[in-house]
């Protein structure tokens, strides 16, 4: 079957389950939205761990979550299915002058500064607006650097990203110091920050690292558990060196 005709199954489907099925009939744009971030949030999870079978699945879920949305947008007179496949088209076309007209672009970072200037010609009043307010913060502010990075606001070099770190670390023990807590949490903030600066100049998807070693850490705490109950033990009843014996073995037997 061509991906014409499987696309157009899947909205024959649709219509179908909207006019037939009496939860498909309920459903708005409101009822969707969480389970449309619930399905992205499987998708991200699915990437992580390769999980090729996985992604085909998530893929097609969320792909259904959008010609729903546009099946909802349709009934309301908002637009239609064929407005969001020509606007997306329309707009990818004027963003890529480089392909479909005569500006050169000699790498990747040209196209990204050439797309944020075209945003601004249309009407964008930052290059930061484009930055979704609901955004994980972690993933807003990797967003928000890359986007000041399009216009010249950068650091030259990783090592001088490192200096920040390590000055925002030495401020936080102040802070620390000082015991007032506000100030705590704010140069916390800066030194998370700057670390996802740094995550950056090394190329580096900082949310990406962090949920790998989340799932790490889950590994080897729930080994450590089973390990415990395989010798009749309890950890909330074993000392923390006890645990940590345990930890180190599990840890020098699974890969890094």
């Amino acid at each position: 079957m061509s991906v014409e005709n499987s696309f157009l199954r899947l909205v024959k489907i649709m219509d179908e389950l909207r006019e037939q099925c009496p939860w498909d009939k309920k459903q708005t744009i409101d009822t969707l939205r969480p389970l449309t971030l619930e399905e992205t949030y499987e998708l991200a999870d699915a990437i992580t761990t390769q999980d090729w079978k996985g992604i085909k699945e998530e893929l097609g879920d969320l792909m259904l979550h959008m010609i729903f949305y546009a099946k909802i947008g349709s009934e309301q007179g908002h637009f239609t299915l064929e407005d969001v496949l020509e606007g997306i088209s329309d707009k990818l076309v004027a963003r890529h002058p480089h392909i479909y007209g005569d500006v050169k672009v000699n790498d990747e970072e040209d196209v990204k500064k050439n797309w944020e200037q075209l945003k601004m010609k249309e009407g964008k009043k930052s290059v930061l607006s484009g930055v979704p307010p609901s955004l994980p913060a972690m993933v807003k502010a990797t967003r928000i650097q890359d986007k000041a990075r399009q216009v010249g606001f950068e650091w030259d070099n990783k090592e001088d990203v490192w200096k920040k770190v390590e000055e925002e670390i030495g401020e936080l023990h102040e802070a620390v110091a000082s015991g007032d807590q506000s100030h705590v949490e704010e140069e916390f903030g800066d030194v998370m920050f700057s670390l996802i600066n740094y995550a950056r100049f090394l190329q580096i998807d900082a949310e990406g690292v962090l949920e790998k070693t989340n799932k790490k850490f889950i590994h080897r705490f729930t080994s450590m558990e089973e390990e415990a109950k395989a010798h009749g033990r309890n950890l909330a009843n074993m000392t923390l060196q006890e645990m940590d014996e345990i930890w180190n073995s599990i840890k020098n037997k699974r890969p890094k």
